[in-house]
């Protein structure tokens, strides 16, 4: 993200209009967060070897070349720019050096692209934040759900295909459950069938539908990716179930991250015996009161011993 070109244009503007000596611009950019680095190239040079103009355009330089993009100072200088009233009277009054009129002129110009741009970063927020709640609505009833989730047992789909649909159905009951959700992604190589947030945490979601021995490996490849993200937390759906070796693969010696979830806990939830979010609960307290990654959520007691 860059500081507005047309911004940093007026800033300058007004640095060169409101000061002239040039330490006395060298040290506001020094108050307002430039490094020694990034002021070497401007003190180097003697006083009177090039122009006020220069400086200012160097130390701009200099930020705009740092990796975030100097943003931290461009915006404390801009705030103090936009509420300056400091005139020295011996450069605008009796040396004749700078002028109120062209000073206040680029000032008043500053505040209007400012009061511009406030303007059009409120409407840019108010329409990202209605397109992300549209996005979070849900686009299927609880019977359609459930009338897609018994479909994906006629056979007519290829395993892979009902992978996909399973993963679409699994984000739906979530958004009916009023917890936020990510849509699909691929981030270095690896691809997310999604995410939820549960708690103010976000868990990544894998679903598959395959037999149940052969969860295992698809399992241990998503904890891995679970693993490589901060504080990851995982929810991995496989619709035929896990193997006892891997439900105790997971938590033996380990720290709980991914919970376990299958066809009918989906089906409970689906039927409306519970709600995707009071699933999603349940999976977690076991986890986190009992060590217990994969539970029935009406008894709450272990699927696998």
């Amino acid at each position: 993200m860059r500081f507005p070109a047309d911004i940093q244009g007026c800033m300058k503007d007004c640095i060169l209009a409101v000061m002239w000596p040039r330490n006395e611009i060298v040290t506001f950019f020094q108050q307002h967060g430039c490094t020694n680095s990034e002021l070497s190239s401007v003190r180097a040079f003697k006083e009177g070897k090039f122009s006020r103009s220069v400086i200012v355009d160097r130390v701009f330089a200099s930020l705009n070349d740092r990796t975030d993009a100097g943003l931290g100072p461009f915006r404390a200088m801009l705030q103090s720019l936009l509420t300056w009233s400091h005139f020295d009277p011996y450069y605008f009054d009796q040396l004749g050096k700078l002028n109120r009129g062209v000073a206040d002129k680029a000032l008043n110009h500053l505040r209007q692209l400012q009061e511009i741009r406030d303007a059009n970063l409120r409407e840019e927020t108010r329409v990202r934040e209605a397109r992300r709640a549209a996005d979070q609505q849900p686009d299927r009833t609880l019977v359609q759900l459930r009338a897609d989730f018994l479909a994906l047992h006629s056979g007519v789909l290829t395993a892979s295909q009902r992978g996909y649909s399973l993963q679409a159905i699994l984000l739906g009951a979530a958004k009916l459950g009023q917890l936020e959700v990510t849509e699909p992604f691929s981030v270095r190589g690896e691809q997310i069938d999604g995410a939820i947030k549960y708690d103010g945490e976000h868990y990544l979601v894998e679903a598959k539908w395959q037999e149940r021995d052969a969860s295992n490996e698809p399992v241990y490849q998503f904890a891995g990716k679970v693993e490589g993200k901060m504080y990851g937390r995982g929810l991995f759906v496989s619709i035929n179930g896990f193997s006892d070796n891997v439900v105790r693969s997971l938590v033996v010696g380990k720290a709980i991250k991914t919970i376990l979830i299958d066809g009918e806990d989906i089906v409970l939830a689906l039927e409306g015996q519970l709600t995707f979010r009071q699933l999603i609960d349940r999976k977690v307290k076991a986890a986190q009161t009992k060590g217990l990654v994969y539970i029935h959520p009406l008894t709450d007691k272990p699927k696998v011993i």
